[in-house]
C-alpha cells in the first residue's frame, strides 16, 4: 500500500481528543485519522451523519466574510486596489520583510527530496 504525507491543521481541543482517544485504542494518531474519514467516505453524501455541523462562531466569522465580500465588491476596481496597498503597507508596518522565515516542505520520496536538493544547489 503506497502512502502520501499530508498536513492538517486541527483545533487543539479536536486533536487533544484524538490523541486520548488513539492511546486508549493502543494505535497511532495517523491510524485513528485514516479510520474516521474511512468511515466518513463510507456514508453517503447525503445523510444527516455526512453533514460537516458548523459551531456558532464558525457561523458568524462565514457571515462577517460575506458581508466583508460583499462590501468590497460595492467599490470600484480602483478603489479595491488602493486598499489593498494601504493594507499591504500597514502589514510591513507591523510585520517587516528581512527576519528570517521558516518554511516546511515536504516530499512525497527521497528521490523527489534530493532531485530538489540538487537543483537547489545547482541555483535553479
Amino acid at each position: 500500500m503506497a502512502f502520501t504525507r499530508v498536513s492538517i491543521t486541527l483545533p487543539r481541543d479536536v486533536l487533544a481528543a484524538a490523541d486520548r482517544r488513539a492511546r486508549t485504542l493502543d494505535r497511532s494518531r495517523s491510524w485513528l485519522i485514516v479510520e474516521a474519514l474511512r468511515a466518513y467516505l463510507a456514508t453517503p453524501a447525503g445523510s444527516p451523519s455526512a453533514r460537516v455541523r458548523e459551531s456558532d462562531a464558525v457561523q458568524e466569522v462565514a457571515d462577517a466574510r460575506r458581508q466583508h465580500l460583499a462590501a468590497d465588491l460595492k467599490r470600484s476596481p480602483a478603489e479595491r486596489l488602493q486598499r489593498a496597498e494601504r493594507l499591504a503597507r500597514l502589514a510591513r508596518q507591523v510585520r517587516p520583510r528581512g527576519g528570517r522565515r521558516q518554511q516546511v516542505i515536504g516530499f512525497d520520496s527521497y528521490e523527489d527530496f534530493y532531485e530538489w536538493k540538487k537543483a537547489r544547489l545547482a541555483g535553479v
